[in-house]
């Protein structure tokens, strides 16, 4: 039962064609492991990139940071912190990946990254910006079984239509894995620190998870979250039941969660337009 397993885990790890994380991302991590880096240094590599420049000066010049006129790369990045600039980056190369792949994926992650950071600031937890990138990042192993496996796939699609089951368990069924799996592998492979691949890995099992704990029940009541709210599409329509590990470790209660689907509906509107706006853009540069 494990040789497809494995199969496809030799395919994914070993493939020269995998998306591989950009250069951008690469140097910055290493820049910002280095106690001796400037944010200088850090703003040129950025600078290399325009799309990600524009990005990142209009979130620095945007209301949620106070309406700052910022118009260099180096003040934003001091404005926005390094892991916000990180987190900025990764999401806009992933949005690259799914745009080619699904619209609708890319709406589910972006959701959840938004739910993540939602409930983690509601909790006072720490590093809500990485815990965002987690939840935007949680089913990418979807997109790479798309991209290496297209007949596994449309067989899973199959089984989901046929015998009506959660997508986990048509991939279980097919590949003998799962995208959060599959997931986890691609992280490992991209050298992110198990603060995001740990959440990728187990957001469908949340009692699996370690040291990350708590960001992985974070991003998995995300998920739930955003099935429920039928926004996006994450391949199947059924919405997953949030496992007691998950309240458990949070301490969640019903109100807790009713006020954060209140909050929720309001977000949902401006990532909807944030979407279409980066789709619009695309669409503008395919013309171009």
């Amino acid at each position: 039962m494990d040789e497809k397993r494995n199969e496809l885990k030799k395919i994914i790890m070993d493939t020269k064609t995998l998306p591989t994380l950009p250069g951008v991302i690469s140097k910055l991590n290493s820049l910002s492991d280095n106690d001796k880096s400037s944010v200088q240094e850090m703003a040129r590599i950025v600078s290399s990139d325009q799309v990600l420049s524009a990005r990142i000066l209009r979130l620095a010049n945007s209301p949620s940071y106070g309406f700052y006129r910022v118009s260099t790369i180096s003040n934003a990045m001091i404005l926005l912190g390094v892991n916000v600039v990180k987190s900025l980056a990764l999401s806009s190369s992933i949005f690259e990946i799914m745009e080619k792949n699904s619209v609708g994926l890319w709406e589910h992650s972006l959701g959840v990254g938004v739910a993540s950071n939602l409930i983690a600031t509601k909790l006072g937890l720490p590093e809500c910006e990485e815990i965002a990138t987690a939840g935007l990042l949680h089913d990418i192993g979807k997109v790479i079984i798309s991209l290496k496996c297209s007949e596994a796939e449309r067989e899973v699609r199959r089984v989901i239509g046929e015998k009506r089951v959660h997508m986990r368990e048509a991939e279980q069924e097919v590949i003998d894995t799962d995208h959060a799996e599959v997931g986890g592998w691609l992280a490992k492979s991209w050298f992110l620190p198990d603060k995001l691949s740990e959440p990728i890995n187990c957001h469908h099992n949340v009692a699996a998870s370690g040291n990350h704990r708590i960001k992985t029940a974070v991003v998995h009541i995300a998920d739930a979250l955003i099935k429920a709210s039928g926004f996006g599409d994450s391949g199947d329509g059924y919405v997953p039941q949030i496992q007691q590990a998950a309240w458990d470790t949070l301490k969640l209660d019903e109100q807790i969660i009713a006020d954060l689907v209140e909050e929720l509906e309001d977000k949902l509107v401006e990532v909807k337009n944030f979407s279409l706006e980066l789709q619009q853009g695309v669409d503008n540069a395919a013309t171009y």
